[in-house]
């Protein structure tokens, strides 16, 4: 993986991510604990494979704390902050990575409860730990930030409007987070190949993701994706706020 962030960049600082035993949210992990700072892998129910990431990144000599919560459990994510605040006292980067809707067996306002509700109480709950000049990056999608304005494949609908009904809540907490000397940065990407997400997709609508790649002309894979979302970790804030992964002309035309 090409780690868009120097060696040694981030020693000193903490960073949360969400989401982040396995895909984007791992490389994520792996990117900033490869520039020194100490990591909190969250994931939901696989310890496993969290705890075997934990392994690998504690050989790069960075301190890392493996959480499992269900952000949709209020409870469950207390806990955990409760447990970060033990381990390192503050936090200096949280990434909302985590995200769904399309898993199978789930009621029927999972992707409601997950994008919208639990995005912001992560946030409220992280809220008494983040450090002055600490940054909250929440990571989308292209189909979700515009779907207001462009349609997308029925059955991404119900995650789209979700994830924007999220980052439409989060960015209300903007004027809160800059007066505590926190920024909030959104990423918005295009469908990411090799995720759960674009998995389900292609199942559920075979063809959509080779021919969403060939509209797109380029498809991120997860690496390559994910060390946009560090990037937006340290660069200066762009405008409103976004930070756009790829050609955007096909939902902005």
């Amino acid at each position: 993986m090409n780690n868009p962030l120097a060696p040694g960049s981030l020693k000193g600082k903490v960073a949360l991510v969400t989401g982040s035993s396995r895909g984007i949210g791992a490389a994520t992990v792996q990117y900033l604990a490869e520039a020194g700072a100490d990591v909190v892998i969250n994931y939901r129910n696989k310890a496993a494979r969290a705890e075997k990431l934990a392994d690998q990144l504690r050989e790069l000599g960075v301190r890392v704390l493996v959480q499992g919560a269900d952000l949709t459990d209020a409870d469950s994510v207390q806990r955990m902050f409760d447990s970060v605040k033990a381990e390192f006292g503050h936090l200096d980067l949280l990434f909302l990575n985590a995200s769904g809707g399309m898993e199978s067996g789930m009621e029927e306002d999972y992707a409601l409860k997950l994008n919208r509700d639990a995005q912001v109480n992560v946030l409220e709950s992280a809220m008494p730990l983040l450090a002055h000049g600490a940054r909250v990056v929440f990571v989308t999608s292209h189909q979700a930030h515009f779907i207001r304005t462009v349609e997308t494949m029925p059955e991404y609908v119900p995650v789209a409007l979700s994830k924007r009904a999220g980052e439409d809540a989060l960015r209300e907490r903007i004027p809160e987070l800059n007066s505590n000397g926190v920024d909030f940065v959104v990423v918005s990407g295009d469908m990411i190949e090799g995720t759960i997400t674009a998995t389900l997709l292609e199942r559920a609508n075979p063809g959509a993701i080779d021919s969403r790649k060939e509209s797109a002309g380029k498809l991120y894979n997860v690496e390559e994706f994910a060390a946009e979302v560090v990037s937006a970790a340290v660069e200066t804030i762009p405008a409103n706020n976004t930070r756009y992964v790829g050609d955007v002309s096909y939902f902005t035309s």
